[in-house]
């Protein structure tokens, strides 16, 4: 019998993204539910942007106190609005952030616990980084008027503000284009955790190979 190895197992890891409204968190929770651990960018992102978060000293020194709330927390309405404002106000912030990210998202995952990892991430494909560390790319896709229309219902943003974010990130086809498999989220939410849980167990199955 061999011992034990004492390298760890390499971690399966499914990078998870689709544009603004397409419904990645509820792909994302259905992931969870069945087993798999989430790791989000942006929850990671909250928590570094927080009132006691490692970024905010950093970025109220970039751009003072007009960002910063006033509990000490990011003002996201505030900071959405001058990054839409000034590209470089947004390349800016991403030189803070996207740093701070990378590394505890690349923490988390190499300690989850679950049977593989789903690393959300919005911007995945627009970043090479982040494709590079995945086995495989599920994007969550449903037609743009109904980004926009869920976008609406949950924030209240109008549609010109949803579509200066949508025309931020990559286009659908982009996306569809880079994706090794696609949950339609066009339907109902039925409909979306029954594509989950196939893929699901497509991705305990190749975890299992890893």
């Amino acid at each position: 019998m061999h011992p034990p190895s004492s390298i760890p197992r390499r971690r399966f890891i499914v990078g998870l993204t689709g544009g603004i409204g397409s419904g990645k968190s509820a792909a994302a929770d259905r992931f969870a539910a069945l087993g798999a651990t989430v790791v989000d960018t942006d929850a990671i992102a909250h928590v570094l942007t927080a009132a006691d978060g490692r970024a905010m000293a950093a970025i109220r020194s970039a751009f003072g106190d007009t960002v910063v709330a006033a509990d000490g927390s990011l003002d996201r309405a505030a900071m959405r609005a001058a990054a839409f404002a000034d590209p470089q106000v947004r390349k800016r912030l991403e030189g803070i952030l996207h740093p701070m990210i990378r590394d505890e998202s690349q923490r988390q995952c190499e300690t989850a616990p679950g049977v593989y990892v789903i690393l959300a991430v919005p911007l995945l494909i627009e970043s090479g980084t982040y494709r590079e560390r995945c086995d495989r790319i599920c994007v969550v896709d449903c037609p743009e008027a109904l980004q926009v229309a869920r976008v609406q219902a949950r924030n209240g943003l109008g549609e010109e503000q949803i579509r200066a974010i949508m025309a931020a990130q990559a286009s659908r086809e982009a996306r569809r284009a880079a994706a090794d498999d696609i949950v339609d989220n066009g339907g109902t939410l039925d409909q979306l955790h029954a594509q989950v849980d196939a893929l699901h167990e497509r991705y305990v199955r190749a975890s299992s190979l890893a």
